[in-house]
């Protein structure tokens, strides 16, 4: 049975990438014209936006699964240092994002940062260790 902590953990993660998916779409064409506008972009063709968006969302499900699924502990590391850099990287989207673009990546942030603050919880800890049972009424004392 997997602890609250990692349900909770799952649960914000996959609702933080379906918004992602939405704001993906939403800024679709904002995306491609910054492409085209950038001649060393724009000379990797138009499929390289396809590409590297859904190698981005293939490889945070697959994060995911190990660390939700799996119980694959370094798969937590590597999320936080992900979502350190995206916490580092937001401020340069004050300047390029639109007001509705820039509030769903601010609630993709504090969702991707409360979801990996899930993997940290003592009871998480025994999940990565190997404790597949875990008492749910002690999760959040």
């Amino acid at each position: 049975m997997r602890p609250t902590s990692i349900i909770r953990f799952e649960q914000l993660f996959l609702t933080s990438l379906a918004i992602g998916v939405i704001n993906v779409i939403l800024t679709w064409d904002t995306t491609m014209a910054a492409i085209q506008a950038d001649p060393n972009s724009a000379a990797l063709g138009p499929n390289f936006a396809y590409i590297t968006t859904a190698f981005g969302f293939g490889i945070n499900l697959l994060l995911w699964y190990l660390a939700a699924r799996k119980a694959v502990g370094a798969v937590k590391w590597i999320l936080l240092v992900l979502m350190v850099i995206g916490v580092l990287a937001l401020p340069s989207s004050f300047a390029i994002l639109p007001p509705l673009n820039l509030a769903i990546g601010l609630v993709l942030t504090i969702m991707q940062a409360i979801a990996v603050y899930m993997l940290f919880r003592p009871d998480s800890k025994k999940w990565f260790v190997g404790e597949k049972t875990v008492d749910l009424d002690k999760t959040f004392e």
